[in-house]
């Protein structure tokens, strides 16, 4: 951790909420708290489980990471 108040602590995360946001809430209309919740549950599973990164080899960041253990 580096000094109080500084940006780049949260850098990363806001960045995922960002592009949370960008992908799935800001293009859908939620009609409920319980409709914005699975709407959440399933872009973040589809984040780890289903999205393909080059950077990882074409693989999803769940099975790189299950393939390097």
């Amino acid at each position: 951790m580096s000094a109080k108040g500084n940006a780049y602590d949260n850098a990363v995360i806001e960045s995922f909420f960002g592009t949370l946001k960008c992908e799935t809430i800001y293009l859908q209309k939620v009609k409920s708290l319980a409709d914005l919740i699975r709407t959440i549950n399933e872009y973040i599973y589809w984040y780890n489980h289903e999205r393909i990164k080059l950077t990882l080899g074409g693989y999803s960041p769940i099975q790189y990471r299950l393939m390097n253990q």
